[in-house]
């Protein structure tokens, strides 16, 4: 059986998290999430962990949530739809909150909630060739649970234009727009990627946790737990929607969707 992710930690406690669903481009459902979010919490709690780094199988780091899901579960009623984008908005909390460094390992293209997820991670580096998009506009949905991280990213008012436009963002653009750290050729990736872990393993590991937690504590207003519950019920509100519906129905059947306007 092929695992959707998969783990492995290496003799210095530096783990390696892969999505691996290369030929649906690393894009999640609801077994990725449930596998995620074990993976994490174990790599968490394990004392000879010392660094996450966190990437995708193959060309692409992560398309976000598996559309196909999307449309099934667009289906279900609002219960499960609500806890079903809570086991997202879990899987960003667990990253974002883990107490080991993360580093986000960004190859290829990154979508929708692969934005998220890097958004999430302390380090973020890409190669110059990758993509970044917050597309849920574009098939009717919203960034819900993943507006907290990017948002704390980027601000709220490179938000307004990424989230409402869904355009590409180029490498050069997500470091200036501070969702990634760096850029660098793509055969050099995991040079500039060994180097930064090297950094951390230098640190002291209870100093790493306390740092991580400090950043937070100034960081975080009250209520984010309410954050995380009401983000993930406007995604479920929004995804059982006729047009959640329509733009998830008109991308399986690569059409345009009803409400897309172009000038002839």
């Amino acid at each position: 059986m092929t695992h959707a992710v998969l783990s492995s930690v290496d003799a210095r406690g530096v783990a390696l998290v892969t999505l691996n669903r290369p030929e649906r481009h690393n894009a999640f459902d609801g077994d990725t999430l449930a596998r995620l979010q074990t993976l994490l919490a174990d790599l968490g709690r394990d004392a000879q962990v010392r660094v996450v780094i966190l990437t995708g199988a193959g060309a692409t780091f992560c398309a976000g949530a598996d559309i196909e899901w999307m449309r099934r579960m667009a289906a279900a009623d609002a219960a499960a739809n609500v806890a079903d984008a809570r086991a997202l908005a879990e899987v960003l909390a667990t990253l974002d909150t883990l107490p080991k460094p993360t580093i986000a390992r960004v190859q290829g293209s990154a979508f929708g909630g692969g934005v998220g997820l890097i958004a999430c991670c302390d380090i973020a580096l890409a190669a110059a060739d990758a993509r970044l998009a917050l597309t849920e506009v574009r098939v009717g949905l919203v960034p819900a649970t993943i507006s907290p991280y990017v948002i704390a990213a980027i601000g709220p008012r490179l938000a307004r234009r990424y989230m409402l436009t869904a355009e590409p963002i180029s490498g050069s653009a997500a470091v200036a727009a501070g969702l990634v750290h760096e850029v660098t050729e793509s055969g050099q990736l995991d040079e500039r990627v060994s180097m930064f872990v090297d950094l951390l393993l230098k640190a002291g590991p209870e100093a790493l946790r306390e740092c991580k937690e400090l950043i937070r504590a100034v960081r975080d207003a009250e209520g984010a737990e309410q954050l995380r519950r009401a983000t993930a019920e406007r995604l479920a509100r929004v995804r059982m929607s006729a047009e959640g519906r329509e733009g998830l129905q008109a991308f399986l059947e690569k059409r345009r969707p009803a409400w897309w306007r172009q000038d002839s």
